[in-house]
Protein backbone atom coordinates (compact mmCIF):
# COMPACT_ATOMS: atom_id res chain seq x y z
CA UNK A 1 0.00 0.00 0.00
CA UNK A 2 1.49 3.48 -0.56
CA UNK A 3 0.72 5.92 2.49
CA UNK A 4 0.44 9.27 1.89
CA UNK A 5 1.26 12.05 4.19
CA UNK A 6 0.64 15.58 2.92
CA UNK A 7 1.70 18.97 4.71
CA UNK A 8 -1.42 20.28 6.99
CA UNK A 9 -2.61 23.29 5.10
CA UNK A 10 -5.34 24.61 7.34
CA UNK A 11 -3.91 28.20 8.55
CA UNK A 12 -0.99 28.02 11.59
CA UNK A 13 -1.40 24.15 11.60
CA UNK A 14 1.92 22.84 12.16
CA UNK A 15 1.39 19.39 13.03
CA UNK A 16 2.28 16.56 10.85
CA UNK A 17 0.91 12.87 10.95
CA UNK A 18 3.43 11.12 11.50
CA UNK A 19 6.95 11.20 12.94
CA UNK A 20 9.98 10.64 10.96
CA UNK A 21 10.59 7.19 13.53
CA UNK A 22 7.33 5.53 12.42
CA UNK A 23 8.43 4.91 8.88
CA UNK A 24 10.81 2.65 8.71
CA UNK A 25 7.99 0.09 10.51
CA UNK A 26 5.69 0.47 7.84
CA UNK A 27 8.29 0.47 4.93
CA UNK A 28 9.70 -3.11 6.59
CA UNK A 29 6.38 -3.99 6.37
CA UNK A 30 6.40 -3.81 3.04
CA UNK A 31 4.77 -0.10 2.37
CA UNK A 32 5.64 2.67 0.26
CA UNK A 33 5.66 6.00 2.60
CA UNK A 34 5.60 9.15 0.68
CA UNK A 35 6.19 12.38 2.50
CA UNK A 36 5.24 15.85 1.02
CA UNK A 37 8.10 18.04 0.86
CA UNK A 38 8.36 19.94 4.02
CA UNK A 39 5.77 18.37 5.90
CA UNK A 40 7.34 17.78 8.82
CA UNK A 41 8.82 21.40 9.11
CA UNK A 42 6.37 22.88 11.71
CA UNK A 43 7.08 20.03 13.93
CA UNK A 44 10.94 20.31 14.04
CA UNK A 45 11.24 16.97 11.60
CA UNK A 46 13.56 17.47 8.35
CA UNK A 47 12.89 15.92 5.09
CA UNK A 48 16.45 13.97 5.48
CA UNK A 49 14.61 12.55 8.62
CA UNK A 50 11.95 10.61 6.72
CA UNK A 51 14.40 10.03 3.88
CA UNK A 52 16.39 8.12 6.77
CA UNK A 53 13.52 5.61 7.81
CA UNK A 54 12.97 5.24 3.92
CA UNK A 55 10.24 7.51 3.02
CA UNK A 56 10.08 9.49 -0.79
CA UNK A 57 9.68 13.22 -0.64
CA UNK A 58 7.29 14.33 -3.42
CA UNK A 59 7.31 17.83 -4.23
CA UNK A 60 3.34 18.78 -4.09
CA UNK A 61 0.20 18.24 -2.69
CA UNK A 62 -1.82 17.06 -4.95
CA UNK A 63 1.03 14.49 -5.49
CA UNK A 64 0.38 13.09 -2.37
CA UNK A 65 -3.30 12.89 -3.19
CA UNK A 66 -2.93 11.21 -6.79
CA UNK A 67 -0.26 8.33 -5.71
CA UNK A 68 -1.38 7.14 -1.99
CA UNK A 69 -3.79 4.85 -1.21
CA UNK A 70 -4.00 5.74 2.14
CA UNK A 71 -3.92 9.32 3.15
CA UNK A 72 -2.71 9.81 6.74
CA UNK A 73 -3.56 13.53 8.17
CA UNK A 74 -4.01 15.36 11.38
CA UNK A 75 -6.72 18.16 10.57
CA UNK A 76 -9.86 17.19 8.34
CA UNK A 77 -9.43 17.84 4.69
CA UNK A 78 -10.52 22.25 3.93
CA UNK A 79 -12.39 23.05 0.44
CA UNK A 80 -9.41 23.06 -1.48
CA UNK A 81 -8.44 19.42 -0.83
CA UNK A 82 -12.64 17.64 -1.54
CA UNK A 83 -11.35 17.53 -5.23
CA UNK A 84 -8.59 15.65 -4.26
CA UNK A 85 -10.60 12.55 -3.38
CA UNK A 86 -10.93 9.65 -4.78
CA UNK A 87 -12.99 6.31 -4.85
CA UNK A 88 -11.62 3.80 -2.70
CA UNK A 89 -9.27 5.87 -1.15
CA UNK A 90 -8.78 5.93 2.92
CA UNK A 91 -8.49 8.89 4.95
CA UNK A 92 -7.62 8.76 8.30
CA UNK A 93 -7.34 11.83 10.18
CA UNK A 94 -9.69 14.31 13.04
CA UNK A 95 -12.71 14.76 10.90
CA UNK A 96 -14.87 16.82 13.37
CA UNK A 97 -17.89 15.78 10.60
CA UNK A 98 -21.04 16.93 13.23
CA UNK A 99 -19.80 20.45 12.79
CA UNK A 100 -19.13 20.25 8.80
CA UNK A 101 -21.53 19.48 6.56
CA UNK A 102 -19.93 20.37 3.55
CA UNK A 103 -17.09 18.22 4.04
CA UNK A 104 -19.32 15.62 5.30
CA UNK A 105 -21.09 15.90 1.90
CA UNK A 106 -17.83 16.16 0.20
CA UNK A 107 -16.11 13.14 1.71
CA UNK A 108 -19.74 10.62 0.64
CA UNK A 109 -19.27 12.55 -3.00
CA UNK A 110 -15.83 11.23 -3.51
CA UNK A 111 -16.57 7.36 -2.75
CA UNK A 112 -13.78 7.49 -0.30
CA UNK A 113 -13.37 5.74 2.82
CA UNK A 114 -13.04 8.13 5.51
CA UNK A 115 -12.02 7.32 9.43
CA UNK A 116 -12.17 9.67 12.05
CA UNK A 117 -9.42 9.37 14.73
CA UNK A 118 -11.95 11.35 17.52
CA UNK A 119 -14.90 8.67 17.09
CA UNK A 120 -12.50 5.05 17.22
CA UNK A 121 -13.01 3.51 20.82
CA UNK A 122 -11.03 1.50 22.66
CA UNK A 123 -12.27 0.19 26.25
CA UNK A 124 -15.03 3.23 26.59
CA UNK A 125 -12.13 5.70 25.99
CA UNK A 126 -11.44 7.82 22.67
CA UNK A 127 -7.64 6.91 22.42
CA UNK A 128 -7.33 9.12 19.47
CA UNK A 129 -8.39 11.75 20.44
CA UNK A 130 -7.10 11.79 24.27
CA UNK A 131 -3.81 13.36 23.93
CA UNK A 132 -4.84 16.37 21.78
CA UNK A 133 -7.45 17.15 24.86
CA UNK A 134 -4.82 16.83 27.27
CA UNK A 135 -3.01 19.49 25.83
CA UNK A 136 -5.89 21.77 24.86
CA UNK A 137 -6.94 21.44 28.48
CA UNK A 138 -3.60 22.55 29.39
CA UNK A 139 -3.60 25.28 26.93
CA UNK A 140 -7.10 26.06 28.16
CA UNK A 141 -5.79 27.47 31.63
CA UNK A 142 -2.22 28.89 30.39
CA UNK A 143 -4.26 31.36 27.39
CA UNK A 144 -6.99 31.81 30.41
CA UNK A 145 -4.52 33.15 32.13
CA UNK A 146 -2.97 35.11 29.62
CA UNK A 147 -6.06 36.86 28.43
CA UNK A 148 -7.15 37.60 32.03
CA UNK A 149 -4.00 40.08 31.92
CA UNK A 150 -5.21 43.94 31.13
CA UNK A 151 -3.18 44.79 28.28
CA UNK A 152 -5.08 41.48 27.00
CA UNK A 153 -8.76 43.14 27.39
CA UNK A 154 -9.02 41.12 30.94
CA UNK A 155 -9.92 42.45 34.39
CA UNK A 156 -6.10 42.56 34.98
CA UNK A 157 -6.44 39.33 37.20
CA UNK A 158 -3.67 37.00 38.33
CA UNK A 159 -5.04 33.43 37.89
CA UNK A 160 -3.38 32.41 41.06
CA UNK A 161 -3.38 35.79 43.56
CA UNK A 162 -0.51 36.82 45.95
CA UNK A 163 -0.50 36.37 49.84
CA UNK A 164 -3.25 38.99 50.74
CA UNK A 165 -5.01 38.75 47.14
CA UNK A 166 -7.60 35.93 46.67
CA UNK A 167 -7.10 34.08 43.51
CA UNK A 168 -8.84 33.87 40.29
CA UNK A 169 -12.01 31.34 40.21
CA UNK A 170 -12.11 29.47 37.25
CA UNK A 171 -15.01 26.93 36.15
CA UNK A 172 -14.46 24.02 34.32
CA UNK A 173 -17.37 22.55 32.05
CA UNK A 174 -16.63 18.66 31.69
CA UNK A 175 -14.51 16.32 33.44
CA UNK A 176 -13.20 14.42 31.22
CA UNK A 177 -9.81 14.72 30.03
CA UNK A 178 -9.82 18.06 28.51
CA UNK A 179 -11.46 19.12 31.52
CA UNK A 180 -9.58 17.47 34.08
CA UNK A 181 -6.06 18.12 32.47
CA UNK A 182 -7.56 22.29 32.31
CA UNK A 183 -7.97 22.11 36.02
CA UNK A 184 -4.82 20.64 37.05
CA UNK A 185 -3.12 23.54 35.20
CA UNK A 186 -5.35 26.54 36.77
CA UNK A 187 -4.65 24.73 40.35
CA UNK A 188 -1.08 24.22 39.74
CA UNK A 189 -1.18 27.33 39.44
CA UNK A 190 -3.19 28.50 42.21
CA UNK A 191 -6.29 28.88 40.91
CA UNK A 192 -9.90 28.61 42.79
CA UNK A 193 -11.25 25.78 40.54
CA UNK A 194 -14.98 24.48 40.39
CA UNK A 195 -15.54 21.27 37.47
CA UNK A 196 -19.40 20.95 36.74
CA UNK A 197 -19.91 17.07 36.40
CA UNK A 198 -22.64 14.85 35.68
CA UNK A 199 -20.92 11.54 36.20
CA UNK A 200 -21.01 11.20 40.36
CA UNK A 201 -18.90 8.33 40.02
CA UNK A 202 -16.89 10.28 38.04
CA UNK A 203 -16.81 12.73 40.85
CA UNK A 204 -15.86 10.75 43.25
CA UNK A 205 -13.04 10.01 41.27
CA UNK A 206 -11.88 13.11 41.08
CA UNK A 207 -12.47 14.21 44.19
CA UNK A 208 -10.16 11.66 45.50
CA UNK A 209 -7.44 12.46 43.16
CA UNK A 210 -7.24 16.16 42.48
CA UNK A 211 -6.02 18.52 44.23
CA UNK A 212 -7.54 20.19 46.92
CA UNK A 213 -8.19 23.83 45.37
CA UNK A 214 -10.23 21.73 43.03
CA UNK A 215 -14.05 20.87 43.38
CA UNK A 216 -16.51 19.31 41.75
CA UNK A 217 -20.47 20.22 41.17
CA UNK A 218 -23.57 18.53 39.80
CA UNK A 219 -23.19 19.87 36.34
CA UNK A 220 -27.00 21.27 35.63
CA UNK A 221 -28.08 24.88 34.14
CA UNK A 222 -28.91 26.06 37.83
CA UNK A 223 -25.27 25.49 39.31
CA UNK A 224 -23.92 26.78 36.03
CA UNK A 225 -25.88 29.84 36.52
CA UNK A 226 -24.68 30.36 40.34
CA UNK A 227 -21.47 30.09 39.55
CA UNK A 228 -21.15 31.90 36.78
CA UNK A 229 -21.04 35.77 38.33
CA UNK A 230 -18.06 34.84 39.66
CA UNK A 231 -16.38 33.06 37.41
CA UNK A 232 -13.11 34.74 36.14
CA UNK A 233 -12.42 32.41 33.61
CA UNK A 234 -14.95 29.45 31.73
CA UNK A 235 -13.34 26.69 30.21
CA UNK A 236 -16.10 25.04 27.75
CA UNK A 237 -14.67 21.21 27.89
CA UNK A 238 -17.57 19.47 26.78
CA UNK A 239 -17.47 16.32 24.47
CA UNK A 240 -20.75 14.03 22.92
CA UNK A 241 -18.78 11.52 20.74
CA UNK A 242 -19.40 12.36 16.94
CA UNK A 243 -22.11 14.85 18.16
CA UNK A 244 -22.45 18.18 18.08
CA UNK A 245 -21.16 20.30 21.17
CA UNK A 246 -24.51 21.03 23.22
CA UNK A 247 -25.43 25.09 23.69
CA UNK A 248 -25.12 25.11 27.29
CA UNK A 249 -24.19 29.03 27.47
CA UNK A 250 -26.28 31.04 26.01
CA UNK A 251 -25.63 34.57 25.50
CA UNK A 252 -27.75 35.46 28.49
CA UNK A 253 -26.03 33.46 30.73
CA UNK A 254 -22.14 35.18 29.83
CA UNK A 255 -24.23 38.39 30.04
CA UNK A 256 -23.82 37.28 34.16
CA UNK A 257 -20.35 37.15 34.09
CA UNK A 258 -17.74 40.38 35.14
CA UNK A 259 -16.62 42.53 32.10
CA UNK A 260 -13.21 41.35 31.23
CA UNK A 261 -13.26 37.49 32.13
CA UNK A 262 -12.62 35.12 29.86
CA UNK A 263 -14.29 32.22 28.13
CA UNK A 264 -12.49 29.72 26.60
CA UNK A 265 -14.21 27.16 24.21
CA UNK A 266 -12.09 24.00 23.57
CA UNK A 267 -15.73 22.03 22.05
CA UNK A 268 -15.14 24.80 19.09
CA UNK A 269 -14.43 21.59 16.95
CA UNK A 270 -17.65 20.19 17.43
CA UNK A 271 -19.33 23.80 17.16
CA UNK A 272 -18.61 24.93 20.44
CA UNK A 273 -20.44 25.18 24.18
CA UNK A 274 -21.47 28.62 23.85
CA UNK A 275 -23.66 30.52 22.12
CA UNK A 276 -21.27 32.97 21.10
CA UNK A 277 -18.55 31.00 20.12
CA UNK A 278 -17.38 30.53 17.09
CA UNK A 279 -14.05 29.27 15.11
CA UNK A 280 -10.86 31.42 16.15
CA UNK A 281 -7.50 30.92 14.57
CA UNK A 282 -3.87 30.75 16.31
CA UNK A 283 -3.15 34.51 14.33
CA UNK A 284 -6.37 36.09 15.86
CA UNK A 285 -7.32 33.81 18.68
CA UNK A 286 -9.35 36.07 20.24
CA UNK A 287 -12.65 38.11 20.23
CA UNK A 288 -15.15 39.91 22.90
CA UNK A 289 -18.95 39.87 23.24
CA UNK A 290 -20.80 41.57 25.78
CA UNK A 291 -17.56 42.37 27.68
CA UNK A 292 -16.22 38.92 28.00
CA UNK A 293 -13.30 37.66 26.20
CA UNK A 294 -13.64 34.18 24.05
CA UNK A 295 -10.74 32.08 23.00
CA UNK A 296 -12.21 29.38 20.68
CA UNK A 297 -9.04 28.33 18.26
CA UNK A 298 -10.02 25.20 16.48
CA UNK A 299 -7.02 24.02 16.32
CA UNK A 300 -5.43 24.62 19.94
CA UNK A 301 -2.72 21.59 19.80
CA UNK A 302 -0.66 22.50 16.86
CA UNK A 303 0.36 25.66 18.41
CA UNK A 304 2.51 22.98 20.27
CA UNK A 305 3.18 21.02 17.52
CA UNK A 306 5.95 19.42 18.28
CA UNK A 307 4.90 17.74 21.67
CA UNK A 308 1.48 17.39 20.10
CA UNK A 309 3.00 15.55 16.79
CA UNK A 310 5.12 13.18 18.53
CA UNK A 311 1.69 12.47 20.85
CA UNK A 312 -0.98 11.71 18.27
CA UNK A 313 1.88 8.96 16.66
CA UNK A 314 2.13 7.27 20.07
CA UNK A 315 -1.91 6.78 19.48
CA UNK A 316 -2.97 6.93 16.07
CA UNK A 317 0.42 4.50 14.56
CA UNK A 318 -0.52 0.99 15.92
CA UNK A 319 -4.04 1.52 14.23
CA UNK A 320 -2.36 3.08 10.79
CA UNK A 321 -0.30 -0.02 10.48
CA UNK A 322 -3.13 -2.49 11.17
CA UNK A 323 -5.10 -0.85 8.27
CA UNK A 324 -2.29 -0.72 5.89
CA UNK A 325 -1.42 -4.73 6.60
CA UNK A 326 -5.08 -5.64 6.54
CA UNK A 327 -6.86 -3.28 4.98
CA UNK A 328 -10.10 -1.39 6.40
CA UNK A 329 -12.89 -4.23 6.86
CA UNK A 330 -10.45 -6.71 8.36
CA UNK A 331 -8.50 -4.26 10.59
CA UNK A 332 -12.06 -3.27 11.88
CA UNK A 333 -13.11 -7.25 12.49
CA UNK A 334 -9.55 -7.44 14.25
CA UNK A 335 -10.59 -4.24 16.60
CA UNK A 336 -14.16 -3.80 17.03
CA UNK A 337 -13.48 -0.53 18.47
CA UNK A 338 -11.99 1.18 14.75
CA UNK A 339 -15.93 0.54 13.79
CA UNK A 340 -17.25 3.44 15.06
CA UNK A 341 -14.23 5.05 13.68
CA UNK A 342 -15.47 4.94 10.31
CA UNK A 343 -18.07 7.60 9.67
CA UNK A 344 -17.86 7.62 5.77
CA UNK A 345 -17.31 4.35 3.17
CA UNK A 346 -18.31 3.74 -0.35
CA UNK A 347 -20.54 6.82 -0.89
CA UNK A 348 -22.76 6.63 2.79
CA UNK A 349 -22.76 8.22 6.03
CA UNK A 350 -22.00 5.40 9.16
CA UNK A 351 -22.03 7.51 12.24
CA UNK A 352 -25.14 8.04 13.48
CA UNK A 353 -24.43 11.14 15.52
CA UNK A 354 -23.11 13.12 12.35
CA UNK A 355 -26.40 12.39 10.56
CA UNK A 356 -28.92 13.62 13.25
CA UNK A 357 -26.51 16.75 13.52
CA UNK A 358 -26.37 17.20 10.00
CA UNK A 359 -30.18 16.04 8.70
CA UNK A 360 -28.36 13.50 6.56
CA UNK A 361 -29.18 9.66 5.75
CA UNK A 362 -27.58 7.24 7.74
CA UNK A 363 -26.58 3.64 6.89
CA UNK A 364 -25.33 1.23 9.53
CA UNK A 365 -22.11 -0.28 8.74
CA UNK A 366 -21.74 -4.21 8.87
CA UNK A 367 -18.97 -5.66 8.49
CA UNK A 368 -18.43 -8.78 5.50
Amino acid sequence: MIIGVPKEIKPQEYRVALVPGAVAPLVNDGHRVIIERGAGLGSGFSDHDYLAGGASIVETHEDVFAEADLIVKVKEPIASEYGLLRQGQIIFTYLHLAAEKPLTEALIASGCTAIAYETVVKNGRLPLLEPMSEIAGRMSSMVGALELSKNNSGMGKLLGGIPGVLPAKVTVIGGGTAGVNAARIAAGLGADVTILEMDVDRMRFLDATLPKNIKTLFSNIANLTTLLPDTDLLIGAVLVPGAKAPKLITREMLGSMKQGSVLVDIAIDQGGCAETSRPTTHQNPTYVIDGITHYCVANMPGAFAQTATQGLTNVTFGYLRKIANLGVIKAAQDDQGLLPGINVMNGKLHCSAVASALDLPYTPLTLN
